[in-house]
């Protein structure tokens, strides 16, 4: 790269909006796009290189020679006026990406934006009608199993439905306002995979998918969420927009295989696949369990909940213990390492720090709860 060149670049990058990828924001980027004139982070540039070079063609800023028209168009364009053209009709419920976002969403969210132009051509945006059908592949509820279900989202009626083959009744209908969606590629052994959750019957309710199509798999992430929101937008119309996105999907804060026993010290400890959602810690014999064997409600801490290292009286000591307190019960759970252990305690007292949102206390009355009080307390 000559050195006029270089030097340009580098006045360039340190632009307000150059100085972070133009796709997910992560700050420094060290790669560009030089016929789309934008400044990227090493992820999204692979994901770039991966569109082909017909859409975007790729360079580093400091190891690749730069001739000048590419300089030229970087200095024409640069990030803010990309965004002002690639992402003009983002909806309000599309989730935006940054360096946290599950590598399936970055990869549709910049295919999107410049493969499909889907946010400057926004009829092309399938997942924002507020219906769709089609066919995901399905985990049986009982087995491994995972076989083609038909799908059906309305908004208007506040459903998705799934059937059997071809039978004329649903298998189950589910509110849409009930759901959360997530990406969840570490558990379900097929690429492109989402978890759906919702509350039957007090429990929740876990429903695995995936399908050979990453573009798919991401629409009925995108139309469960543009549902929800319009759906939040009646049910609560005081509510400014931006703090109702918060609640159209959340992804899992954490979860892991930690030992746990019951609240007696003669209790053996048994493995158990840890789920940290929301104010929820749930815990299932396998990963892939249709509904968790427990579920715990994180509440806050002026009202009796703590998490701490160590293990209660009695209790056999095995690993890295920590107990999480609530005003039912201490739970003694053990991790394998110290690290596993901090990163556990670290995620679990964030929640018992933040507050309360009236939502939250309606998913405390909705769990099962072995003891009635519980339910008391939460509605005092």
């Amino acid at each position: 790269m000559a050195d006029k060149n270089g030097k340009i670049l580098l006045e360039l990058l340190n632009a307000k909006g150059n100085d972070e990828c133009a796709d997910c924001g992560l700050k420094g980027p060290e790669w560009a796009s030089y016929n789309l004139g934008i400044f990227l982070c090493t992820r999204c540039a692979a994901c770039h290189r991966s569109m082909g070079a017909h859409i975007s063609k790729i360079k580093h800023l400091k190891l690749d020679q730069w001739e000048d028209a590419q300089v030229t168009r970087m200095k024409e364009v640069g990030n803010n006026n990309a965004k002002l053209k690639y992402e003009r009709w983002v909806p309000p419920s599309y989730r935006r990406v940054d360096k946290d976002t599950p590598q399936i969403l970055v990869e549709q969210w910049i295919f999107a934006k410049y493969a499909r132009e889907e946010f400057i051509h926004p009829e092309r945006q399938s997942y924002t009608s507020g219906f769709m059908e089609g066919y995901l592949m399905k985990k049986g509820r009982e087995n491994n199993q995972f076989l083609p279900r038909k799908f059906v989202l309305s908004e208007i009626e506040n459903t998705v439905k799934y059937y059997v083959k071809d039978k004329k009744d649903p298998k189950a209908i589910i509110k849409i306002s009930d759901i959360n969606v997530a990406f969840s590629p570490k558990k379900i052994p097929f690429p492109n995979a989402l978890q759906i959750d919702y509350l039957k019957d007090g429990s929740t309710r876990h429903i695995y998918v995936y399908h050979d199509d990453p573009q798919t798999v991401v629409n009925w992430y995108h139309a469960i969420r543009c549902c929800k929101l319009h759906l939040l937008q009646v049910g609560y119309p005081s509510e400014a927009e931006s703090e109702l996105l918060a609640h159209l999907s959340q992804d899992y804060v954490k979860e892991g295989y930690l030992s746990k026993t019951g609240p007696s010290p003669k209790d053996v400890y048994k493995k158990r696949w840890c789920t940290l959602e929301g104010r929820k810690l749930m815990y299932h014999v396998d990963p892939l369990d249709a509904y968790p064997k427990g579920e715990i409600f994180l509440g806050h801490t002026t009202s009796g909940y703590l998490v701490v290292p160590g293990f209660g009286p009695g209790f056999r000591e095995m690993g890295f213990g920590f107990i999480l307190h609530t005003p039912e019960r201490a739970y003694q759970f053990s991790a394998e390492t110290e690290q596993e252990r901090s990163e556990w305690i670290e995620s679990v007292e964030n929640i018992l720090k933040t507050q309360l949102m009236p939502q939250d206390n309606n998913l405390a009355v909705s769990l099962n709860k072995k003891r009635n009080d519980s339910i008391a307390f939460f509605n005092r």
